[in-house]
């Protein structure tokens, strides 16, 4: 009797060592579980053939395709090592037609399958061959209808044929021998799903919707187990982040309060405007999680330029005010040092504490980051352990062991979404008792990602602009159909310049890669031409269009001080035009900056398109964005750009770009492991299932955290959360 594997075994003793060695290594199957949940990408019918129409945009991929022989014809040829034969057989499905070609030995059998008239199905990577598009060397499998009478001939035509996510050493169809060796251990399968939620929802059990995705008889089978497949998703995620949020409710926590009178009072005092409600209303919610007694997990999101880093600065003093400590965690050297300038700034003579000059109830507000000189940093450390800095902001620095707090109260984090949960941790385990957390993004989040990413926090939006901010009019330049519209934007950048103002430009690259040969040649064989760079566009500015003005270049890879430098003469007006990559995409508030140029522009995704536009329009004078591209009107790429250029709403934008990418980019490292456990949810189109999941979740974890009464419930917790620290820890 062939053997069938346990769940949890190696699929070596079923499948052989070669077969289960590609499925390891490239797909990443291990066991007969995981196999099970490698679900089909979609469905072909024998009675009805996969379009081949839309093989046109999947140039170079590997593709299964359902379709009928058409013509075949066996040529000789005569070549420079003499001659050979060659097989073309034409196929097609009603929706268009594609060649196959098959060479010298491999032309036998294929010669006698794949007659006019048979169907087959064909694998294999979509080549272009005299502009026409062609499969060489497919694999194939016929599909010979051998039905004695005419019901089962009908039953086969109707047959749904399971088409898997594959690669060049696996087709389709051999994923779906290996799914038929384990599919009788879908019985065993343990249902994370408690039952009363399951009938509730109309639920069919997992070990049917197992069956029913590999193997469906019809469309409403796929329909169902798509369904309950989801709700596993949506649910053991869920219930992962309702443990962690009850977990984080039970910890204690210092409440802190601000004292009448004291720094927070003396800071409001001196504001030269009045707050906004949006930030007056988000600040409330902050101020009364403070004061409890379990640590704050506050999830704020602001548009871009709402004013954030106010709400945060207000939030950081009420704790000094309270006697505690207030730390500030910025993903980048360039944004900690820019945050330190503008929170110094913004404080005064109340950033002087105990310095000559410096206000009474003022505090020390002290910079720490990596690259540091010993005696600065040592200061700092000094500064941190004893107290007498009551802020700090720096970089992963802060993580770092050596860091001490004399009572750490709140962390900061800016840009949340680069930066592990694990790093967060890392720095919540430096207080006496768990600090309060407020988490910033300035990426809008539609619902669904914050509670699917962000599910450990509370949520607060701020999306009112301050008063006095000007609206910034975007428009794309097409360099290419229309090059005079670039020599046009670079004279917008020259007259913006001497009526005052301050410009960006925004490139993809460096432009220093050279060095690096292989990534050179890679980057040149899969693009046109290399993204534009910072070194280069500088230099060609200097000597044309701004020739005269002072530019300087900002990038990634500068050191620190020279980094720091060029950021200080900008922020003071003393350079005139920075030409940059995206380290000044967050966090950079140089009000006089009124005008910025992205080259090429569609490289980058929407959102972050949003981001850059974001650092102009902060004074008072209108801002201007010019998206300059070079790709054709018609392209994707260009729809993307005028998305951009139309609306000035983070959340619409984030909802677009979302739509474009794929899910893995959407959960980014924030929860490490969550891409890997999302096979069949889709974040932005399964918007019900996640927030009913949620409740659920939320209802099952107060009744038993321990979830003594749901085993199977806890095995697939388990799986989850390994698959996040393993993912975690390759990223390390």
């Amino acid at each position: 009797m062939e053997h069938v594997p346990a769940l949890d075994e190696d699929l070596k003793k079923t499948l052989g060592p070669a077969t289960a060695k590609v499925l390891a290594e490239q797909l990443g199957l291990h066991t007969a579980l995981d196999l099970l949940h490698h679900y089909p990408r979609r469905y072909a019918e024998r009675g009805e053939l996969t379009p081949l129409a839309d093989l046109a945009d999947q140039i170079d991929e590997h593709v299964t395709v359902v379709a009928q022989v058409a013509d075949a014809r066996l040529l000789t040829y005569q070549g420079s090592r003499g001659g050979g034969k060659r097989l073309e057989v034409t196929i097609t499905d009603g929706s268009g037609r594609l060649q196959l070609v098959f060479f010298g030995a491999g032309v036998h059998k294929p010669h006698k399958d794949l007659l006019p008239g048979s169907r087959a199905m064909f694998a294999g990577k979509v080549g272009m061959f005299n502009r026409k598009l062609q499969l060489s060397h497919p694999a194939y499998e016929p599909l010979g209808a051998d039905a004695s009478d005419r019901d089962a001939a009908t039953a086969f035509a109707n047959q749904l044929i399971p088409i898997y996510p594959a690669c060049a050493k696996l087709e389709s169809w051999k994923i779906a021998k290996c799914v038929d060796a384990v599919l009788p251990r879908a019985q065993e399968t343990v249902d994370p799903l408690p039952a009363a939620l399951r009938e509730g929802r109309g639920l069919v059990p997992l070990p049917e919707a197992l069956l029913k995705i590999h193997r469906p008889g019809t469309k409403a089978d796929i329909e169902d187990a798509r369904q309950r497949l989801k709700w596993d998703e949506a649910f053991v995620l869920q219930v992962a982040l309702a443990r962690r949020r009850h977990a984080d409710s039970q910890l204690p926590a210092v409440a802190r309060r601000p004292s009448p009178g004291g720094l927070l009072d003396s800071f409001d005092a001196k504001l030269p405007f009045t707050l906004t409600e949006g930030q007056q209303s988000v600040s409330k919610e902050i101020f009364d999680d403070l004061a409890t007694e379990h640590p704050m997990h506050r999830l704020l999101q602001g548009e871009v330029g709402s004013g954030k880093t106010m709400v945060a600065l207000r939030a950081m003093l009420a704790v000094v005010d309270s006697g505690g400590q207030a730390a500030m965690l910025a993903p980048t050297e360039v944004l900690a040092q820019q945050h330190h300038r503008s929170i110094t700034e913004m404080m005064g003579e109340l950033a002087e504490g105990g310095m000559l000059g410096g206000s009474d109830q003022g505090t020390k507000v002290v910079l720490l980051t990596g690259s540091m000189g010993m005696p600065a940093r040592r200061q700092a450390l000094l500064d941190l352990v004893t107290g007498e800095a009551g802020i700090v902001i720096g970089t992963h620095a802060l993580i770092e062991d050596k860091v001490r707090f004399h009572d750490l109260g709140l962390v900061v984090v800016d840009e949340q979404h680069r930066f592990g949960v694990e790093q967060r941790d890392a720095l919540r385990s430096k207080g006496k008792q768990p600090p309060h957390l407020l988490v910033m993004t300035a990426t809008p989040i539609p619902r669904t990602v914050a509670m699917t990413v962000f599910g450990d926090l509370e949520t607060s939006v701020l999306d009112q602009l301050p008063a006095g901010r000007s609206p910034i009019a975007t428009h794309v330049v097409p360099a290419k159909d229309k090059p005079h519209f670039l020599a046009r934007a670079w004279e917008r950048v020259r007259e913006e310049v001497e009526n005052g103002h301050q410009a960006y430009v925004v490139c993809p690259r460096i432009g220093d890669e050279a060095d690096d040969p292989k990534k050179k040649s890679a980057e040149d064989e899969s693009e046109k031409r290399p993204p534009l760079a910072v070194l280069e566009i500088a230099e060609q500015l200097v000597k044309g269009p701004l020739a005269g003005l002072s530019v300087e270049v900002l990038h990634g890879r500068m050191d620190p001080a020279d980094k720091d430098d060029v950021m200080r003469r900008f922020a003071a007006g003393e350079v005139k035009v920075l030409v940059a990559t995206t380290v000044i995409e967050v966090g950079v508030n140089v009000p006089n900056s009124t005008v910025m140029v992205i080259m090429d522009a569609d490289r980058f995704g929407v959102s972050q398109l949003h981001q850059l536009r974001g650092r102009v329009g902060r004074g008072s004078a209108p801002g201007l964005c010019l998206l300059v591209s070079e790709m054709h009107e018609a392209s994707p790429a260009r729809a993307r750009l005028a998305a951009v250029a139309a609306t000035l709403d983070g959340f619409e934008l984030s909802r677009i770009d979302l739509e474009q990418r794929r899910e893995g980019d959407v959960l980014g490292q924030a929860q490490s492991g969550v891409r890997s456990s999302l096979r069949m949810l889709a974040v932005i189109e399964d918007e019900e299932v996640i927030a009913q999941a949620r409740e659920e979740a939320t209802r099952v974890v107060a009744e038993d955290p321990e979830l003594t009464g749901l085993p199977g419930l806890r095995t697939a917790l388990d799986a989850l959360l390994d698959t996040e620290r393993e993912q975690y820890l390759e990223k390390g």
